[in-house]
């Protein structure tokens, strides 16, 4: 007959020591996913960076301390039930795929490596800036794929990827650091707005789904309150106190020409603005009731701009246009866009309350 394990034994001091080393071992197990083996860089090289090096901050996680999705799993509209009408996405119409990407997926990875049609593309978004921007993910005939490197410049995210561990900025849309320092990615526009607005204008739509995810609760964000709060929470090169650090702008750059519309200008105006940037005519189209808007070419095209936060867009752009509303009703101001953002430098700690 076999013998019972008899407790009494546990007391035994070598016992003991067999118990707390095996807690030990199960701890480490479980903090692994958040410790941080890279030290203050993350293990990325930022040697010849296009960007101070010492403007890089650590955001908290290390890298891929975020999940980036790589796998993206896709529904029906009529299956997204977990997502409200006020609820805000990023919907991409491009390539014959039209795709909505809950923000508050986004909120808890950042990025999404996705294929459309035959092209690799990554979706990704800054909770920090407010920024959702999208990207083909292609140099040079190679399809890259990205990670989030827990690094931040200007308070942005800093992508990487996974082929050459290159930092790509975010907003910049380029490479800082790495073998492809210097190199951009084609934007391609997305549309930053509500689930009933984008739902109306695309019935068809696919919904990237919360199912498989690594997380319990989306609709929980991390940074609840933090949109409301003027508070920027990592230092930023230059700051214009002209609107709120939180007032959201539509951001382009075109010609090598950056202009900002903010949307509390651009309210006073109304939902059609025509507009001209580095001799090119372009139309702003603001729609107030879901706080978003997009600006087209003289031809009617959506070109690529990016809703964003007022402090991030200053911080990159400090000699940007920003169209302001004539204080006469039905008309702007000529000379609004032209007066550049004023340039103040901010020490190099994070202002974190």
């Amino acid at each position: 007959m076999s013998k019972r394990f008899n407790p009494v034994l546990l007391r035994h001091p070598a016992w003991r020591w067999v118990i707390f080393s095996l807690l030990i071992v199960y701890a480490a197990w479980r903090l692994m996913p958040y410790a941080d083996f890279d030290g203050p860089d993350n293990g990325f090289d930022l040697s010849d960076p296009l960007i101070p090096a010492s403007a890089i901050e650590q955001g908290g996680p290390p890298r891929d301390g975020i999940p980036a999705i790589d796998h993206p799993h896709f529904v029906v509209a009529a299956k997204a039930r977990f997502l409200r009408p006020q609820d805000p996405v990023l919907g991409l119409e491009y390539a014959g795929v039209t795709r909505a990407y809950p923000v508050k997926i986004l909120d808890r990875h950042e990025i999404v490596n996705d294929v459309t049609g035959s092209e690799s593309v990554v979706i990704s978004y800054c909770p920090l800036c407010g920024s959702g921007m999208a990207f083909s993910a292609r140099i040079d005939s190679r399809n890259l794929d990205f990670g989030v490197s827990g690094l931040l410049y200007n308070s942005d995210v800093l992508l990487y990827d996974r082929q050459t561990e290159s930092l790509w900025s975010q907003l910049m849309g380029q490479a800082v650091t790495g073998p492809l320092r210097g190199r951009k990615l084609r934007q391609i526009p997305v549309s930053h707005t509500r689930w009933a607005a984008w739902l109306r204008r695309h019935p068809d739509t696919q919904v990237l789904s919360i199912s498989g995810g690594r997380y319990a609760d989306y609709d929980q964000s991390p940074y609840d309150g933090y949109a409301q709060s003027p508070s920027v929470w990592f230092s930023v090169a230059h700051r214009d106190d002209r609107y709120r650090p939180k007032e959201r702008v539509i951001g382009i750059t075109l010609n090598g020409t950056s202009k900002a519309y903010p949307f509390i200008e651009l309210g006073r105006h109304g939902a059609v603005l025509d507009d001209e940037i580095a001799g090119q005519r372009v139309q702003v189209r603001f729609d107030a009731g879901n706080r978003t808007g997009w600006i087209s070419d003289a031809g009617g095209r959506v070109i690529p701009s990016t809703v964003v936060y007022w402090f991030a867009w200053i911080a990159f752009h400090p000699d940007t246009l920003v169209y302001r509303e004539a204080k006469q009703a039905g008309s702007a101001d000529p000379d609004a866009g032209a007066v550049p953002a004023a340039q103040t430098a901010l020490p190099a700690r994070p202002e974190i309350r």
